[in-house]
Protein backbone atom coordinates (compact mmCIF):
# COMPACT_ATOMS: atom_id res chain seq x y z
CA UNK A 1 0.00 0.00 0.00
CA UNK A 2 1.32 3.88 -0.38
CA UNK A 3 2.37 5.36 2.80
CA UNK A 4 -0.58 7.43 2.64
CA UNK A 5 -3.63 5.10 2.20
CA UNK A 6 -5.74 3.33 4.62
CA UNK A 7 -4.85 6.09 7.75
CA UNK A 8 -1.32 5.06 7.95
CA UNK A 9 0.56 5.59 10.87
CA UNK A 10 1.03 10.00 11.00
CA UNK A 11 4.02 11.94 12.12
CA UNK A 12 3.38 14.36 14.98
CA UNK A 13 6.63 16.14 15.29
CA UNK A 14 7.39 18.40 18.36
CA UNK A 15 10.40 20.80 17.16
CA UNK A 16 12.45 24.03 17.68
CA UNK A 17 15.24 25.55 15.54
CA UNK A 18 17.94 23.00 16.84
CA UNK A 19 15.63 19.67 15.74
CA UNK A 20 12.94 17.20 16.69
CA UNK A 21 12.38 17.16 20.27
CA UNK A 22 9.70 14.60 20.32
CA UNK A 23 8.46 12.07 17.32
CA UNK A 24 4.81 10.64 17.95
CA UNK A 25 3.77 8.19 15.14
CA UNK A 26 -0.13 7.83 15.78
CA UNK A 27 -0.56 4.52 14.70
CA UNK A 28 -2.51 3.03 11.98
CA UNK A 29 -6.68 3.92 12.43
CA UNK A 30 -6.27 5.65 15.59
CA UNK A 31 -7.39 9.76 16.06
CA UNK A 32 -6.01 12.21 18.41
CA UNK A 33 -8.20 13.05 21.05
CA UNK A 34 -7.81 15.37 23.80
CA UNK A 35 -6.86 12.89 26.30
CA UNK A 36 -4.22 11.37 23.69
CA UNK A 37 -2.61 14.74 22.82
CA UNK A 38 -2.56 15.80 26.68
CA UNK A 39 -0.48 12.31 26.86
CA UNK A 40 1.51 13.26 24.07
CA UNK A 41 1.95 16.81 25.63
CA UNK A 42 3.37 14.58 28.57
CA UNK A 43 5.27 13.39 26.79
CA UNK A 44 6.90 16.47 25.39
CA UNK A 45 7.04 18.18 28.70
CA UNK A 46 9.92 14.91 29.85
CA UNK A 47 11.70 15.27 26.39
CA UNK A 48 12.26 18.58 26.55
CA UNK A 49 13.68 18.10 30.01
CA UNK A 50 15.76 15.54 28.93
CA UNK A 51 17.22 17.23 25.39
CA UNK A 52 16.61 20.97 26.31
CA UNK A 53 17.57 21.07 29.80
CA UNK A 54 16.31 24.09 31.67
CA UNK A 55 13.54 25.33 28.74
CA UNK A 56 10.28 24.96 30.32
CA UNK A 57 12.06 26.91 33.35
CA UNK A 58 9.43 29.91 32.39
CA UNK A 59 6.68 27.35 30.83
CA UNK A 60 6.97 26.38 27.47
CA UNK A 61 5.77 27.92 24.05
CA UNK A 62 3.94 26.14 21.65
CA UNK A 63 2.29 26.38 18.40
CA UNK A 64 -0.73 23.93 17.23
CA UNK A 65 -3.64 25.22 15.30
CA UNK A 66 -7.25 25.23 16.30
CA UNK A 67 -8.27 21.24 15.96
CA UNK A 68 -10.51 20.00 18.22
CA UNK A 69 -7.90 18.29 20.38
CA UNK A 70 -6.08 21.37 20.90
CA UNK A 71 -8.47 24.01 21.91
CA UNK A 72 -10.58 21.09 24.19
CA UNK A 73 -10.41 21.96 27.92
CA UNK A 74 -8.69 19.11 28.79
CA UNK A 75 -6.07 20.66 26.52
CA UNK A 76 -6.74 23.85 27.77
CA UNK A 77 -6.27 22.73 31.31
CA UNK A 78 -3.22 20.70 30.65
CA UNK A 79 -1.51 24.32 29.30
CA UNK A 80 -2.53 26.32 31.88
CA UNK A 81 -1.53 23.74 34.94
CA UNK A 82 2.10 23.84 33.41
CA UNK A 83 2.16 27.74 32.42
CA UNK A 84 2.61 26.66 28.35
CA UNK A 85 1.98 29.92 25.95
CA UNK A 86 0.32 29.16 23.16
CA UNK A 87 1.31 30.90 19.76
CA UNK A 88 -2.27 33.03 18.23
CA UNK A 89 -3.20 30.45 14.76
CA UNK A 90 -5.95 32.08 12.69
CA UNK A 91 -8.20 29.44 11.46
CA UNK A 92 -7.48 27.84 8.13
CA UNK A 93 -3.96 29.20 8.16
CA UNK A 94 -1.87 26.72 6.82
CA UNK A 95 0.59 28.88 6.12
CA UNK A 96 1.37 29.63 9.59
CA UNK A 97 1.89 25.84 10.12
CA UNK A 98 5.70 25.03 9.96
CA UNK A 99 4.37 21.05 9.00
CA UNK A 100 2.42 22.52 6.26
CA UNK A 101 4.60 24.81 4.91
CA UNK A 102 8.21 23.26 5.68
CA UNK A 103 8.22 19.68 6.69
CA UNK A 104 5.46 18.09 4.59
CA UNK A 105 6.65 18.57 1.34
CA UNK A 106 10.25 17.00 1.76
CA UNK A 107 8.84 14.13 3.70
CA UNK A 108 6.26 13.55 1.03
CA UNK A 109 8.73 13.45 -1.86
CA UNK A 110 11.53 10.98 0.10
CA UNK A 111 8.44 8.71 0.64
CA UNK A 112 7.46 9.37 -3.03
CA UNK A 113 6.89 5.93 -4.90
CA UNK A 114 7.89 3.54 -1.89
CA UNK A 115 5.30 0.57 -0.56
CA UNK A 116 5.20 -1.22 2.70
CA UNK A 117 4.08 -4.34 3.98
CA UNK A 118 4.42 -3.13 7.09
CA UNK A 119 3.63 -0.54 9.66
CA UNK A 120 6.75 -0.82 11.30
CA UNK A 121 8.79 -0.71 7.83
CA UNK A 122 6.89 2.90 7.99
CA UNK A 123 7.87 3.68 11.26
CA UNK A 124 11.15 2.97 10.87
CA UNK A 125 11.91 4.80 8.03
CA UNK A 126 9.75 8.31 9.10
CA UNK A 127 12.33 7.99 12.32
CA UNK A 128 14.90 7.43 10.11
CA UNK A 129 13.99 10.64 8.18
CA UNK A 130 13.36 12.70 11.21
CA UNK A 131 16.24 11.80 12.41
CA UNK A 132 18.78 12.06 9.66
CA UNK A 133 17.95 15.53 8.65
CA UNK A 134 20.26 18.62 9.03
CA UNK A 135 19.70 21.21 11.91
CA UNK A 136 19.61 23.66 9.31
CA UNK A 137 16.37 22.39 8.17
CA UNK A 138 14.96 22.62 11.57
CA UNK A 139 16.60 26.19 11.60
CA UNK A 140 15.42 27.69 8.35
CA UNK A 141 11.43 26.31 9.05
CA UNK A 142 11.70 28.18 12.70
CA UNK A 143 13.06 31.39 10.89
CA UNK A 144 10.62 30.77 7.70
CA UNK A 145 7.57 30.97 10.53
CA UNK A 146 9.21 34.27 11.58
CA UNK A 147 8.83 35.61 8.65
CA UNK A 148 5.30 34.17 7.48
CA UNK A 149 4.23 35.46 11.45
CA UNK A 150 5.18 38.96 10.22
CA UNK A 151 3.81 38.66 6.65
CA UNK A 152 0.63 37.70 8.41
CA UNK A 153 0.49 40.49 11.05
CA UNK A 154 1.19 43.64 8.13
CA UNK A 155 -1.41 42.04 6.16
CA UNK A 156 -3.78 42.52 9.03
CA UNK A 157 -4.41 38.32 9.10
CA UNK A 158 -4.72 37.83 5.67
CA UNK A 159 -3.58 34.26 3.69
CA UNK A 160 0.40 34.62 3.50
CA UNK A 161 1.09 32.32 0.71
CA UNK A 162 -1.75 33.92 -1.51
CA UNK A 163 -0.26 37.16 -1.04
CA UNK A 164 3.29 35.50 -1.74
CA UNK A 165 2.09 34.09 -5.13
CA UNK A 166 0.48 36.64 -6.26
CA UNK A 167 4.03 38.77 -5.67
CA UNK A 168 6.02 36.52 -7.26
CA UNK A 169 4.09 36.22 -10.16
CA UNK A 170 4.79 40.17 -10.49
CA UNK A 171 8.20 40.18 -10.51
Amino acid sequence: MDWFENYAPFPVSFRDAKGVILLDILPQGQCINAARYCSTLDRLKEAIRRKRPGLLRRGGVLQHDNATPHSANLTQQWLQRYGWEILPHPAHSPDLAPSDFHLFGPLKRHLGGMAFEREDDLISVLTNWFDNLDVDFFRVGINSLLLRWQKCIDLHGDYVEKVWKSELQCV
